[in-house]
Order: C-alpha cells, then structure tokens, then sequence
C-alpha cells in the first residue's frame, strides 16, 4: 500500500479523546465527526482507499472505523489497515464473531491491543455466502457473547450496533433495546447505527433505548446518497426503509439530477439528526471522500 503524507499535521492526536465515549460525551453542542472504511479487495482498490482516507484526514474526525467481512473474510487485509489508520487517528477495529471460536477471537484482540486499537465494535456479523452455517459452528453465537469476552479479556473499549428499524431477527424494536441494554450492563459504552433514512426512526430508537434503561450515547451512521442507485440496492439489502417522497423524486431523473436530489436529501437528514440530539456522525463513506465531506461540511462539521 501506498503512503501517503499525513495532511493534519496541525493536529496533535495523543491529545484528543482517549476513547470514542469520552468524544462523544463531550459538550453539548460539540458533536463528532467520524467516518467508517471498508477493506480494499486488491491493489488498485487499496491505493484509493488511501488518498480519499487521507483527504478525509483533513477534516479532523474524531474517530474512524473499518469493516470486517463476513465470517472473517476480510479478516487480514481488514487488520492491516487497521493498523495504519491506528498511527494517525482513534480507530476502531470492528469484530465479528460469527463461525469463531473463543481463541481466534481473543487473538485477534490481542493483535488490536498491540497495534494501539483503543476501541472495536462488537458485532455478531453474517455468516459468509460459502459457509451458511457458520453460526452453528463457532463457539461465539451473540455480539452479547463477544462484548462480554472482549471486556473480560482487554481493557479495550467497546461499541455495538443499534438498530433504528429492528434488527432483522427481532421481534420488537422494544426487544432490540432490551438487548442493547444487556449489552451496556456487560460492558459496552457506546453504539452505532445501521443504515437508515429518516430522522424519525433515530428518535424512535432514542426513546426506546432509554425506556430500557440504555444510557450510552448512540450515534447515528449516515450514508451519503451521492450514487441513488447504489444506496437503495444497499437499503434493500439492509432492510433499511427509504421515504416514499424521496423515491418519488429519484423516479425518472437524470443521474446528475438523482445525485442532487440524493445529497441534498442527505444533507438536511445530517442536520436534523444533530437537532434531534445526535452526539454526533459517523459517515459511511464506501472509501470514497468527495460525497462524505459534502455532508460533513453541510452540516457543520468539517
């Protein structure tokens, strides 16, 4: 992988937030910016990866993240960037546990510790496409399963994944607060959204989570709809609902029409999440700058 020179030079990193909770509960009126990264497939991927990541830099997120595929597949490649976005900026290393036994996930928490990870989110995550069985085989079968090792294990911090429109396998979103309250008590301090368009089902969650007594901050993860097309076969994938009106704009424009009307629908939906209370955003930037900071500097924040 290429380098590439650090672009904040002016920012000193050993002086902010030590871990992603303290940023985000830092003064009110002060909300985070962060930005989550995929692992790239092969080289030309991985050189893009890094000149958007470093103009991304330049806007001085408070944290980033990166992925992790399913069952592990990305697993390396996932780690190694990892451990260079480590040296610049709070990073947090996502983990799953899907398929995994108990030792290769304490190694691979083992392998954040030293590279300098301070925080990772806790995930159950998908059992790949070439193994469907993967759950029934690992020793790990819940994310709640996976905070309770990790903190057990390490001092890292940890986060979760919270689910504005009801994880999947849920019966209730009453259910999924519930359960991001189990995982608060066994150590987890902070969360983060899945995909989702409304403002509405942020806030819906927001009560719910603390009706069960969940006090940790949740942020909200956005995605910029800067490609229409791409971001609703997403939202299909995801279960993510997408508003009737913003569809019925999309329906017939032109593609340089779709994208503003997707980017300025992502816009405003950036705002209103922060007047809704947000501790903050983290943008979903498919390793792509232009769209994320867009957002970023509509709202405010870079």
């Amino acid at each position: 992988m290429p380098d590439y020179p650090l672009l904040r030079q002016n920012i000193d990193f050993d002086a902010q937030a030590v871990d992603v909770a303290q940023a985000l509960n830092r003064v009110p009126g002060q909300p985070t910016l962060s930005f989550e990264f995929f692992p790239p497939k092969d080289a030309e991927a991985a050189t893009s990866l890094w000149k958007h990541y470093h103009e991304l830099l330049g806007s001085s997120p408070d944290f980033v993240s990166v992925t992790y595929g399913a069952g592990g597949s990305s697993r390396d490649t996932s780690l190694a960037v990892v451990d260079r976005m480590a040296k610049d900026v709070l990073t947090i290393g996502h983990l799953t546990c899907v398929g995994s036994s108990v030792a290769s996930t304490i190694e691979i928490i083992r392998h954040f510790e030293q590279a300098g990870v301070r925080s990772i989110l806790a995930l159950r995550g998908d059992p790949p496409q070439s193994d469907p069985d993967a759950l029934s085989k690992g020793e790990l079968k819940t994310a709640l399963e996976l905070v309770e090792l990790a903190k057990r294990e390490s001092s890292l911090e940890v986060g979760v994944a919270a689910f504005p429109e009801v994880h999947p396998e849920s019966p209730s979103m009453q259910h999924d607060a519930e359960v991001l309250k189990l995982k608060q008590d066994a150590g987890a301090t902070f969360a983060m959204t899945q995909l989702f368009f409304t403002v509405e089902a942020y806030v819906r969650l927001i009560d719910e989570a603390k009706q069960a007594g969940n006090q940790m901050p949740i942020v909200p993860g956005l995605m910029p709809i800067s490609n229409s097309a791409k971001v609703l076969r997403m939202a299909e994938m995801s279960g993510a609902s997408v508003p009737t009106e913003l569809l019925a704009k999309l329906e017939g424009a032109t593609e340089l029409e779709a994208k503003k009307i997707g980017m300025d629908y992502s816009v405003k939906l950036a705002n209103d999440l922060l007047q809704a209370g947000a501790p903050g955003l983290h943008i979903f930037t498919l390793n792509f700058s232009k769209a994320a900071l867009e957002v970023a500097r509509g709202c405010g924040l870079a």
